[in-house]
């Protein structure tokens, strides 16, 4: 045997243990506590502007008041005639609830008429004649608001000032405001509470999905394929799709783990059974055997038989290992081929044949190391158990396209067209030569299916068989 090599172009987070609250209080929490923190803003609101309104409402009121008595006062030379019926004093003190007093003082503070308890403006104020001035006051305990007005009176040698004041009882005014506030809140309250049944319907009736999702998974309770089927939304919003799609994904990963897991030992089961039989019955007659020549050949026979069941868990321990989720890295094929090459050069100059390398120096794709080496190592053992002594086998790693071509091929007998179609399936043999199980080929085709790419088994002319894996280039 010679070596032949020819290169084509020189911290996790710790998981949340806490229930907290149900996304449905949640929701109400959040959608009612705004509603519930804007009534009592517009009540403040309303409150506030009733109040406004009100104050306007006395100011006017108080404002006519003053200058309408403040023209009852008619200046009469030096002094002053006060023209203020008691029809027209009883009108206005009529109403106890809603006092309005009234002081007439020339010169200011000085009292001619009226209630002489109402004081004067705050010292602050600067009271312009001719201008109402309004404020507030308490009388006898009682705040009141007050309008004042200045007038001047008297000959132009003997100027005189004349204050009158109207005081009116802010009683009225806090029970306007309260009338108000009242006529606003009421229809408020109630479109708060409409708001607050619709708002409740709506999120209840929005979650029905969930719920109807919920109740889907709780009754698959059992470990079997049938409780893993996919779950049906029909109706349902695109969150709630597109959740029930992640746990149909799941539920497509763990059936088809649970389906592997199932097949793998059905296979195992059925396959271990010929050869542990074979042993136990070549065991028991070699117990019996007195000869030690026909002893040994019990043996014989016996070893061979463990070496295949060996053989045999081997293959099915890769072939469940590879049917399982990879993770795909950038390596070099041609590099890869040529490492496993090397290794496979002491048994091929044992089995007499002709092992080399032809292809590529450096070809980059994305694939898992161990898998892609198992793949070839099942190649190369496949073809120097079949091809036969003197026979030349070919490892060749080429790009096509956006591909890498990873070819093994030999000049041996190869199979029919009849047979190709049947190499990759499982426990298939086309020969009877001891050693194999049929699983080796099986195994490369998944590899190859698990990076995305083919397994092919072509017809070599005049006579061999090329096996040819396609796998995507890097990147």
């Amino acid at each position: 045997m010679k070596w032949r090599e020819v290169e084509a172009g020189s911290g996790p987070n710790p998981p949340n243990r806490g229930h907290g609250l149900s996304l449905k209080r949640q929701l109400l929490l959040w959608l009612l506590l705004p509603q519930l923190v804007l009534l009592l803003v517009g009540g403040a609101l309303s409150y506030r502007i009733a109040l406004s309104y009100a104050e306007k409402g006395i100011d006017q009121s108080l404002t006519q008041s003053v200058l309408s008595l403040a023209r009852q006062v008619k200046p009469v030379g030096s002094g002053l005639l006060i023209d203020f019926p008691r029809a027209a004093q009883d009108i206005i003190e009529q109403d106890p609830k809603d006092r309005v007093s009234y002081m007439v003082s020339s010169p200011p503070g000085s009292f001619l008429l009226g209630n002489g308890k109402l004081p004067g403006p705050p010292a602050s104020a600067n009271p312009v004649t001719g201008e109402p001035l309004l404020y507030n006051v308490t009388v006898d305990g009682k705040p009141m608001r007050v309008a004042l007005l200045d007038v001047n009176y008297g000959e132009a040698g003997s100027p005189q000032r004349l204050r009158v004041q109207v005081a009116k009882s802010l009683a009225v005014q806090k029970r306007i405001t309260a009338e108000l506030v009242a006529d606003m809140l009421l229809p408020l309250l109630l479109l708060g509470a409409a708001l607050g049944v619709l708002v409740y319907g709506g999120v209840s009736r929005g979650l029905s999905p969930l719920t109807r999702l919920q109740a889907q998974l709780g009754v698959r309770r059992e470990h079997s394929l049938a409780a893993l089927s996919p779950i049906e939304m029909t109706q349902a919003p695109q969150e709630v799709h597109a959740l029930a799609g992640a746990v149909n994904q799941l539920l497509a990963a763990v059936r088809r783990s649970l389906g592997q897991e199932k097949r793998f030992l059905n296979d195992a089961a059925h396959q271990l059974r010929t050869p542990l039989a074979g042993l136990i019955s070549q065991t028991e007659l070699a117990l019996a055997e007195s000869d030690p020549h026909a002893l040994q050949e019990r043996l014989a026979k016996v070893l061979a038989g463990a070496q295949r069941s060996a053989h045999l868990v081997h293959q099915l321990l890769s072939l469940a290992r590879n049917e399982a989720d990879i993770r795909l890295q950038t390596i070099d094929a041609a590099a890869l081929a040529r490492e496993v090459a090397r290794e496979w050069t002491p048994r091929a100059l044992a089995a007499g044949v002709d092992l080399g390398y032809e292809g590529e120096s450096s070809l980059q794709v994305e694939g898992e190391k161990l898998l892609l080496r198992e793949a070839l190592g099942n190649l190369l053992d496949n073809a120097l158990l079949y091809a036969g002594t003197g026979s030349v086998v070919t490892l060749r790693v080429a790009r096509s396209g956006h591909q890498a071509v990873i070819e093994v091929e030999d000049n041996g007998p190869g199979l029919s067209p009849a047979n190709l179609q049947h190499a990759f399936e499982r426990f298939w043999r086309a020969s009877e030569l001891p050693g194999g199980c049929g699983l080796g080929l099986a195994i490369v085709a998944e590899i190859a299916h698990r990076h995305g790419g083919s397994a092919t088994a072509l017809a070599v002319q005049p006579q061999g068989l090329r096996i040819r894996l396609s796998l995507p280039l890097a990147g």
